[in-house]
C-alpha cells in the first residue's frame, strides 16, 4: 500500500491529484480546511498545530507516507499601500504551509522512495504587478523545494516544484473577475491557446511520483502553455 498526502482536496487542481492517485492504486489522504464525508482531520496548513494534528494522525493511522503533495493555497490581488491582511493569508497558505506540511512529512518519507511535490507557479518564475503576495510567496516555494531537494538527496528523496499557468479552476475564474476578462481572453494570451486543464497537472505529479523520476530533484516544471519562452 502506497499513501499519498494531498492538502487542498476538495477542489480544482488537488481534486484532480486525489483522483488521478485514487485511480493509481493509492491510499490518499486528502484534506483541506474544511472537509466533509470524510474521517481525515481539516487540516489549516499555515497554522503549524493543525498540520502536526493531521500528521500525528497519518502516523497513527498508517505509520508512513509515500508522497506528500503541498497544494493548498490562497490567491488575490493585494498592492503595498493594501491590507496587510491579505498579505499574510497568502504568505501563510502558499509558503507556511508548504514549510509546515514538508517539515512534518520527513519523519514519515521512506528514504530511496519518497516524494515530495510542491504546487508553485508561473508566478513563481515571473512577476505580476498586483500580485506582490502571491508572487513572493511562489517564488519562496520554489527556492524552498531548491533548497530541500539538495538537503534530502542524501535519503533518495526528490523534491519538486509545479508551476502551472492558467488552469481551468474556480482560482483561475476569481482571477478572471479581478482582471475583467473572460475564459476566451484568457486563452488568447497563451501562446498554445488553451487553458491547462486540472487532470493535465494531476498527470505531471503522477510522473514525479513514479521510479522513472527518481533523477528529477530540485526543479521547477511549468506547464503554462509555452508563455515564459516569450520575449
Amino acid at each position: 500500500m502506497k499513501v499519498a498526502v494531498v492538502t487542498g482536496a476538495t477542489r480544482g487542481i488537488g481534486l484532480a491529484i486525489a483522483q488521478r492517485l485514487t485511480a493509481e492504486g493509492y491510499t490518499v489522504v486528502g484534506t483541506a480546511r474544511t472537509v466533509r464525508d470524510s474521517d481525515v482531520p481539516a487540516c489549516d496548513v499555515s497554522d503549524a498545530a493543525s498540520v502536526a494534528a493531521l500528521f500525528a494522525w497519518i502516523k497513527n493511522r498508517y505509520g508512513r507516507m509515500d508522497a506528500l503533495i503541498n497544494n493548498a493555497g490562497t490567491a488575490g490581488a493585494n498592492a503595498l499601500d493594501g491590507d496587510d491582511a491579505i498579505w499574510h493569508a497568502i504568505i501563510g497558505s502558499n509558503l507556511h504551509g508548504t514549510y509546515h506540511c514538508c517539515k512534518a512529512a520527513l519523519p514519515l518519507l521512506p528514504d530511496g522512495t519518497g516524494r515530495i511535490v510542491n504546487m508553485a507557479s508561473v508566478l513563481g518564475l515571473r512577476g505580476v504587478p498586483d500580485q506582490t503576495a502571491y508572487c513572493a510567496a511562489k517564488h519562496a516555494v520554489v527556492g524552498l523545494t531548491r533548497s530541500l531537494a539538495l538537503a534530502l538527496a542524501p535519503r533518495g528523496i526528490t523534491v519538486n516544484a509545479i508551476c502551472p499557468g492558467w488552469v481551468d479552476t474556480p482560482m483561475a475564474e476569481a482571477r478572471y473577475r479581478e482582471l475583467g476578462i473572460t475564459p476566451e481572453q484568457a486563452a488568447a494570451m497563451v501562446p498554445t491557446h488553451r487553458i491547462a486543464t486540472p487532470a493535465e497537472i494531476a498527470d505531471a505529479v503522477i510522473w514525479l511520483l513514479r521510479p522513472e523520476s527518481r533523477g528529477i530533484t530540485g526543479h521547477a516544471l511549468p506547464i503554462e502553455g509555452g508563455g515564459l519562452a516569450l520575449p
